[in-house]
C-alpha cells in the first residue's frame, strides 16, 4: 500500500482550514499523513490544528518566505510515497477518493504522476461549475502550452522525483514545477476521476496580471519564445470565444 503526504499551507486561515482538516481525516484510505505548515498565524488557526491532532498529521508553524517556500518545507516533512498540495478550504472530491484513485493504477508499475479533474466549490463548500481547463487524456509535459489544464491540487506526484519550488517565482511556481516534474515523469497516469474540490478564493487583479507575466516567462523558459507567442495568441481568441467563468 503506498502512502499519501498531504501538504496544506496556512497563514490566518481558521475560517478555511476545517473543511480540509475534515476531508484528510475522513479519508478512507488508511495510508495518508496530513502535513500542515502554518507561516506564524495571528488568528486561531493553531488552535484548530490543535483540535485536530492525531497520528496521521504533523504540523509547524513559524515564519516563512512565502507560500512556495512553506510547500517546499511540507515536502521535506513529507515522508509518503506521493505527495498532493491541498489548499485551505480545498478538499477530496468524496470520502474514498484517495482509496479510488489508487486502485485506478497497475500495482505493479506505480506511474511517477497521476492527474485528474477538478470541481470548483464556493465558501461553503457546494459545487459552482467543473474547472473551465480541463485534463486530457493523455498529459505530457508540452500539454501544459495551453495553459494550466491540471489543477496543481489534483496533480500528484511520486516524492522520489520531487525537486523544490523555485522561489523566484512569487505567483506561479506551481506552474513551472508542474511542468518540470512532467518533463523528468516516465510514466503519467490518468485516474479518470474527480479528486478534488477547488475553493474559488480569487485573486486580486494586481496579482492575477503578476501571475500571468510570470507564466509567460515560464513558457518561454520551457517552450521557446515563438511558440509561446503563437500560442497566447491563440489564448486571446479563446477568451473572446469562450469567456473564462
Amino acid at each position: 500500500m503506498k502512502k499519501l503526504s498531504v501538504i496544506t499551507v496556512t497563514y490566518n486561515a481558521e475560517h478555511t482550514l476545517e473543511r480540509t482538516l475534515k476531508s484528510v481525516r475522513e479519508q478512507t484510505y488508511p495510508a495518508i499523513e496530513h502535513i500542515i505548515v502554518d507561516g506564524n498565524s495571528n488568528d486561531g488557526t493553531v488552535a484548530l490544528i490543535h483540535r485536530y491532532e492525531n497520528e496521521r498529521l504533523k504540523w509547524m508553524s513559524e515564519p516563512d518566505k512565502g507560500l512556495y517556500d512553506a510547500m517546499n518545507k511540507g515536502a521535506k516533512m513529507a515522508t509518503g510515497d506521493y505527495l498532493c498540495f491541498l489548499n485551505a478550504g480545498d478538499t477530496f472530491y468524496n470520502v474514498d477518493t484517495v482509496e479510488k484513485m489508487f486502485n485506478t493504477i497497475d500495482k505493479n508499475a506505480f506511474p511517477d504522476i497521476l492527474y485528474g479533474e477538478t470541481a470548483i466549490v464556493d465558501d461553503n463548500g457546494h459545487f459552482l461549475h467543473m474547472r473551465r481547463l480541463r485534463a486530457p487524456k493523455t498529459l505530457t509535459w508540452k500539454s501544459f502550452k495551453l495553459g494550466m489544464v491540471v489543477c496543481h491540487q489534483a496533480f500528484i506526484v511520486k516524492r522520489e522525483i520531487v525537486e523544490p519550488y523555485e522561489l523566484s517565482y512569487r505567483f506561479s511556481a506551481d506552474f513551472d514545477w508542474c511542468i518540470r516534474m512532467m518533463k523528468k515523469a516516465k510514466n503519467i497516469h490518468n485516474t479518470g476521476m474527480i479528486l478534488v474540490n477547488y475553493l474559488n478564493a480569487g485573486t486580486t487583479t494586481a496579482n492575477r496580471k503578476a501571475s500571468l507575466r510570470e507564466r509567460y516567462r515560464i513558457m518561454e523558459k520551457h517552450y521557446g519564445k515563438v511558440s509561446t507567442f503563437l500560442y497566447h495568441i491563440w489564448f486571446v481568441i479563446r477568451a473572446i470565444i469562450k469567456p473564462e467563468k
